[in-house]
């Protein structure tokens, strides 16, 4: 008998590359120049484990971190304070190294924690049904279009311009390989040029540029009026103060959970919030965990809608999306239940008054102006009479901030505008 682990025996391969006309594996790679098949790779000699240890301190030590820098970046990750009982819950064991929860007889705590989660998902956004977490705020958006186009049978996915401008490339690629076409409309746009053709109208609130627009109920009564579907990616935070997306008409409501509870991670991993009505949730992505009660009476947790590839047959899947958030959105979770409701309405607060406190103090200088008027959150953009580069470079070094004596000398090269500002909250 072979053994288990060996894929292919010598017949299975010889076989094998017959069927695809070749006479060893080593053809298979004639396209790529000899010289670039097996390169000499040059290492440096082995370290010992104390030269190790030194040697990336070393390098760690070249980094800033977020936490003791003027964090101005923004556009969708922020540097919010994570309590320090966020981080002892998620390293307990049975959470820290807990996978998909396959078994519910033996993941009754995975399963209740994703319970919690989607239950707080749903009050933020007032949707009906959440699922279990999507990869992030990005992906989520993408199958949010996707699923839009699934409900009404069109083509055409419409997304405004003011939406970040990364999530907008990651609809575009989820929807190349289903072809469907991607139109990025402005805001004034919407109108004239939204179709009966269109599967939905995307948007963000606030917007990448920080802004929140009042047109929200303008533009979910235009996507109603041509049968598309509206959907809105929301900031949480914005949540603890702001209308939730149900309350101005949206059917699918996505976002990303990383200002609550989730570090900056170089990137990630984050959390896609991702909540529809009712009505739509034999459509959502990725999978569903459920309360019951067992034959005995007790409370018990399951996964009550999977509509993955791996669960169902392929064609009727409603995503590939394949791997299980929980640890992450276990992580939003503790952080909700930490700050409560009156907490987030005030980390709310501090929020938008200090954006609009720093907002305030960078338009009183010389040469400096907000490039929009209106109500914002977090962040907002500010036209500078020196380049970018320069005023990074500056805010790097500190020159700007209080008991810096360095002189500030101003270009008389014009306005160039587009520098993003955004306050994290300091509670």
């Amino acid at each position: 008998m072979p053994h288990p682990y060996i894929p292919a025996t010598e017949d299975d391969r010889r076989r094998m590359l017959e069927a695809i006309g070749v006479a060893s594996a080593e053809d298979l790679f004639n396209d790529i120049p000899a010289e670039y098949r097996s390169p000499d790779i040059y290492l440096p000699p082995p370290l010992s484990e104390v030269e190790l240890v030194r040697e990336m301190t070393a390098l760690a030590a070249a980094n800033g971190a977020a936490s003791g820098m003027a964090c101005f970046r923004g556009g969708g990750a922020y540097n919010h304070f994570i309590p320090s009982a966020v981080a002892a819950i998620i390293s307990r064991g049975e959470f820290a190294t807990a996978y998909t929860p396959y078994q519910p007889e033996v993941s009754q705590g995975t399963l209740q924690t994703i319970f919690e989660f989607q239950s707080m998902v749903c009050e933020l956004t007032g949707m009906d049904v959440a699922n279990a977490g999507m990869y992030d705020g990005a992906s989520a958006l993408a199958e949010a279009c996707l699923m839009a186009c699934a409900v009404t049978g069109r083509e055409r996915i419409a997304i405004l311009a003011s939406v970040n401008p990364h999530a907008i490339a990651v609809v575009k690629t989820y929807a190349l390989g289903r072809g469907h076409p991607v139109d990025v409309l402005w805001d004034s746009e919407v109108d004239s040029l939204l179709t009966p053709e269109h599967a939905c109208l995307a948007v963000q609130q606030p917007d990448y540029f920080g802004r929140v627009s009042p047109d929200a109920d303008a533009w979910a009564e235009a996507a109603h009026r041509r049968g598309a579907l509206f959907i809105a990616s929301v900031e949480p935070v914005s949540l603890g103060m702001f209308r939730p997306p149900s309350a101005y008409s949206a059917d699918i409501a996505v976002g990303e959970g990383q200002p609550l509870g989730v570090p900056l991670n170089f990137g990630g991993p984050y959390v896609g919030l991702f909540a529809c009505r009712q009505e739509y949730v034999r459509h959502m992505p990725g999978r569903i965990a459920g309360r019951t009660n067992d034959v005995d009476g007790r409370t018990g947790y399951v996964l009550t809608l999977q509509t993955r590839e791996q669960h169902i047959r392929r064609e009727r899947a409603t995503s590939n999306i394949c791997t299980s958030q929980q640890l992450v959105a276990l992580a939003f979770t503790v952080t909700l239940c930490l700050l409560g409701k009156t907490g987030l309405r005030r980390m709310a607060e501090l929020c938008y008054h200090k954006a609009h406190y720093a907002a305030s103090r960078i338009s009183s200088l010389p040469g400096y102006r907000l490039v929009f008027d209106g109500p914002f959150f977090n962040e907002f953009v500010v036209a500078c009479p020196r380049s970018i580069a320069e005023v990074n470079e500056r805010l790097r070094i500190g020159a700007f901030w209080a008991g810096s004596t360095a002189p500030i000398s101003y270009r008389t090269t014009g306005t160039v505008p587009g520098t993003r500002c955004s306050l994290p909250s300091r509670r």
